[in-house]
């Protein structure tokens, strides 16, 4: 009995490290495949031209990198100003705060929003918050920077809050009631300790956050008016880096400059995605650390 244990022990433990390796050939795979089409661009494109050239017109050649950043950068920053303070206060009264009925209703909202699809809040924006945006700000169209933001801000909600509660939770109880054996009222406490104990957690959500912010494709291609120029303000139309290959790979000539230069943007966005994971799992890593 004990010896079919042990191979059943066995067994599973070869599968999972067999998946484990599996996993990690595909996403080897899947870099290599977009970083040798990536590179192809290169051999007839300059470099320089491509990370600094002020202009997208793929009709006449020209493959500029700076206005499809300008657009990613405005609909990130506004998601992130509005999701990040607004995630972690919630999080706070979710914690601290909230009855317990309140909180198990809250929770399950949040979860239930992190389900929602991209093309429902696409939709959302498109009929619902484009409008009002238009007429708030007097503009020719409701599709701008502005509008992408506040959607995405939804989307990187629920990571945030999720993950700033259980960092708060985390922390050990004695935090909390040494902080107010001393005198100190319970918003202190809050702030000046259980926020600054937990704040490996918090940034490690903010960056997974930060990573469904810029990784998001759908929601953006139909909300932000797929404008490939260079924003002065949130409230232009804007394409960002996963609209622009998501609107022309469908479209594109194989083996063409245009269709290397969408893979190339892949490898950006790869790198991108690579480095805030990374950061976010170092930041994992130390937030366990500390509570053990």
């Amino acid at each position: 009995m004990n010896e079919i244990r042990r191979l059943k022990d066995k067994i599973m433990k070869k599968f999972l490290l067999g998946m484990g390796i599996l996993n990690i050939v595909i996403i080897f795979a899947m870099f290599l495949f977009i970083f040798i089409n990536g590179s192809k661009f290169f051999t007839g494109y300059s470099v320089s031209d491509f990370l600094f050239g002020r202009s997208w017109i793929s009709l006449s050649g020209k493959f500029g990198f700076i206005p499809l950043l300008v657009g990613t950068f405005w609909v990130t920053i506004i998601a992130v100003i509005i999701s990040v303070p607004l995630g972690i206060l919630i999080a706070i009264y979710i914690a601290e705060y909230a009855p317990k009925r309140i909180k198990s209703m809250m929770k399950i909202i949040i979860e239930v929003m992190s389900a929602i699809p991209s093309v429902v809040l696409g939709f959302i924006g498109l009929y619902i918050l484009s409008g009002p945006i238009k007429r708030m700000f007097s503009l020719n169209s409701g599709l701008t920077a502005l509008t992408g933001g506040i959607m995405l801000a939804f989307m990187a909600f629920p990571t945030i809050v999720s993950m700033t509660e259980d960092s708060l939770n985390a922390n050990d109880i004695s935090y909390k009631e040494a902080s107010l054996a001393l005198g100190a009222s319970k918003t202190e406490t809050i702030f000046n300790v259980l926020v600054p104990a937990a704040f490996p957690g918090i940034l490690a959500g903010i960056m997974l956050g930060f990573g469904r912010i810029v990784g998001e494709t759908l929601t953006v291609l139909m909300i932000t008016g797929n404008a490939p120029i260079i924003a002065k303000s949130p409230l232009s139309s804007v394409r960002t880096l996963t609209a622009t290959i998501a609107a022309e790979m469908g479209e594109v000539v194989k083996d063409s400059s245009h269709y290397y230069a969408l893979f190339a943007i892949g490898i950006v966005l790869f790198i991108i995605s690579f480095i805030t994971n990374t950061l976010a799992e170092h930041y994992v890593t130390k937030s366990r650390k500390l509570r053990n």
